[in-house]
């Protein structure tokens, strides 16, 4: 009788060394799934403890071999079984949890994106357009909007074909991302047309990452190689008109709309330009007329 207690507390013993093992694979796929950081090491230092009672359980059923001799001395393999579950259970659960939560943000994700270009939808734009406009009006802070377009689209696509096209897109989405500031958001607006909504940025500064942008995707060529042709370089350029945030303005329309004026100036005065609309003047009002000149 005394054997048989025994061997059934090191075969407890030995079942929650087995679950505690097994609970390291749903730790690592929790591991794979976090960004490097301080929550990430935390869950590396779950790993060592989790190593540290396998090595804690392998020493209590050496140590003990032979010495379960009452049916009360079964309390503490008991223990560390049930505790080594615990641990399994806590693994997997936090592995489906992590998981459900990559699979939940890999879908907003998309749901955002723009399939073609990499870029943000235009779904996605006009909820951060607005969220941005108020921003702008509540806090009193600068606000300007880039308009893009690629200069004479129709002709590569005639030209290159619809395919070539598409990579040119492809190609302008990834300059864009790769120039401009983290804090900026960059949305396909329609066809060949990119938005570009930089928050805390004035008319000039505006101007100038426009420019920065106009002159990147001139000199970045796309390298060409479909339909078993030699691989060829595409140049294309960029018309971009501009608009900054006006204190008359009570819509992000009427943003969009100067700066789609803007760019109908660039296209029209020659295209690979920047164009900026400047808002027009608040007429004065009934006291600013009646006042006397300081010249007179």
């Amino acid at each position: 009788m005394f054997h048989s207690i025994d061997a059934v507390a090191i075969a407890l013993v030995l079942a929650g060394v087995g679950l505690l093992l097994a609970s390291l694979q749903p730790l690592r796929q929790v591991i794979d799934a976090l960004p490097a950081g301080r929550t990430r090491r935390l869950w590396y230092l779950q790993g060592a403890l989790t190593l540290f009672f396998v090595a804690g359980y392998l020493a209590y059923a050496v140590l003990s071999w032979g010495q379960h001799r009452h049916p009360h001395s079964l309390v503490v393999p008991l223990v560390f079984f049930f505790g080594a579950c615990f641990v399994w259970l806590n693994f997997t659960q936090a592995m489906r949890t992590a998981l459900d939560v990559r699979r939940i943000a890999l879908l907003e994700q998309e749901s955002i994106t723009d399939e073609l270009t990499g870029v943000y939808n235009r779904r996605y734009l006009q909820r951060r357009l607005q969220e941005a406009f108020e921003a702008a009006r509540r806090y009193g802070q600068p606000l300007t909007i880039l308009l893009l377009d690629i200069d004479h689209f129709k002709r590569i696509n005639d030209e290159h074909g619809h395919a070539v096209g598409d990579l040119a897109l492809r190609h302008l989405g990834e300059l864009c991302l790769g120039t401009v500031r983290a804090s900026d958001v960059v949305a396909r607006y329609g066809g060949e047309e990119l938005l570009v909504i930089a928050p805390h940025t004035t008319a000039a500064q505006g101007a100038a990452l426009a420019e920065r942008l106009r002159q990147k995707v001139e000199s970045t060529p796309l390298l060409v190689h479909t339909d078993g042709r030699p691989r060829r370089e595409l140049r294309f350029t960029l018309s971009i008109g501009i608009a900054s945030l006006a204190a008359d303005d009570r819509s992000c329309g009427a943003l969009f709309e100067r700066a789609d004026r803007a760019l109908y100036r660039a296209k029209a005065s020659g295209r690979n330009r920047v164009c900026t609309e400047v808002a027009p003047a608040a007429p004065p009002t009934d006291s600013e007329t009646s006042r006397p000149s300081a010249m007179a």
